[in-house]
């Protein structure tokens, strides 16, 4: 990235019957964004435009054909495709979700060339005329990259992540394994350090079971799997606590004394994080080289084409991605180009004790803050 240019931020357009358009016209009918970002909006510049005009929204977009048209201080509209849609506003639909994705085909395309700097996605649904595995899950068999990311959502005072993907309740108990919970973990701890630049993050890992299984009488996952996850990570240097009840962790003040939380099935971490959040949460995708966030948001067939749809999940992918971007540059650059060594490797090393550090903490109580 050039330092004489603004973060390139693309944005796609979502589901075409949805509210995307109205989510990116809103966000950036405030000229300030645009001194924040250099937006690219990968669409259709006709859909974009009926949009416009059934919301009576004023919004001015400048369509460039290539990456290198691209220019600070406007609205970039790279359009993914020429044929004519069907847009018929509120209705779900399988034309309009295949729009949704071919925007981020081609988006992924000019990643891949180094276009733009974060991705930011509008809202896909899954339905009956669309049926959909979700835009991270997409992503992720797209990018071609190895390992695996981590959805964390997040908001003004939670990072909440799940060891398992969404599942039938059925399919979760085999799906959490003591494997599953180190490595979404390990990538969490990650996250936090590099992309929120907190040193040494404390994360709570929540029960599968009511009551933390009960010593037993309720389940021994705890027990058997949870427990030697824990310890295990603890070994390897990271701050994991646990297992705690979701009831009692949620329903007292404990999550506030944690930087992040791995939830072990979707409505136990997702339930508690909506009802915590005022306004903007976010959908993360951390553990990748992409930064990719969305608008905690479906695409709210209900209200498209009313004009009421709350841009303000947008506005806060928006600055989320940035500040993740900015993140991590800051916390690359120490070792994007090392010290050289003071001295020769001798076989002596006595002298280098003093320089040691201790591995980990033996003490392993959270502490109150």
């Amino acid at each position: 990235m050039s330092e004489n240019r603004k973060i390139r931020v693309a944005i796609t357009h979502g589901d075409t019957n949805g509210i995307g358009y109205e989510l990116i016209f809103k966000t950036f009918a405030e000229q300030e964004m645009l001194e924040l970002c250099t937006p690219v909006i990968y669409g259709s510049p006709k859909v974009a435009t009926y949009h416009r005009n059934a919301l009576d929204i004023p919004a001015n977009f400048t369509i460039v054909n290539d990456v290198e048209e691209i220019k600070d201080g406007r609205i970039n509209f790279i359009p993914v495709f020429d044929e004519e849609i069907k847009v018929e506003l509120g209705v779900p639909s399988e034309e309009s979700g295949n729009a949704g994705l071919l925007a981020v085909d081609r988006a992924l395309e000019d990643y891949r060339k180094g276009a733009f700097d974060v991705l930011v996605t509008a809202p896909i649904d899954n339905n009956e005329q669309f049926h959909f595995s979700g835009q991270s899950r997409y992503i992720e068999d797209h990018l071609e990259v190895e390992g695996q990311g981590i959805s964390v959502l997040i908001n003004e005072s939670l990072r909440v992540a799940l060891a398992t993907r969404n599942l039938p309740l059925k399919q979760v108990v085999e799906s959490v394994t003591s494997s599953t919970i180190i490595d979404c973990a390990t990538v969490l701890h990650n996250s936090v350090r590099r992309d929120f630049r907190i040193s040494n993050p404390r994360i709570a890992v929540l029960s599968l079971n009511p009551k933390a299984g009960a010593n037993g009488l309720l389940g021994t996952e705890e027990q058997e799997i949870i427990n030697p996850a824990i310890e295990t990570l603890e070994e390897q240097g990271i701050q994991a606590f646990g297992p705690y009840a979701a009831d009692q962790f949620f329903g007292g003040s404990d999550w506030e004394k944690f930087d992040a939380i791995l939830a072990m099935y979707y409505d136990q971490g997702i339930a508690p994080f909506r009802a915590l959040t005022v306004e903007g949460g976010v959908n993360y995708l951390a553990g990748l080289p992409l930064v990719r966030t969305a608008p905690d948001t479906t695409a709210c067939f209900g209200i498209a084409g009313k004009g009421v749809a709350d841009e303000m999940p947008m506005r806060h992918a928006i600055y989320l991605a940035i500040d993740i971007f900015r993140n991590r540059r800051e916390y690359d650059e120490p070792t994007a180009h090392p010290l050289q060594k003071l001295y020769k490797e001798k076989r002596d090393e006595s002298d280098k004790v003093r320089f040691a550090i201790p591995k980990r903490r033996d003490d392993r109580t959270p502490r109150s803050e």
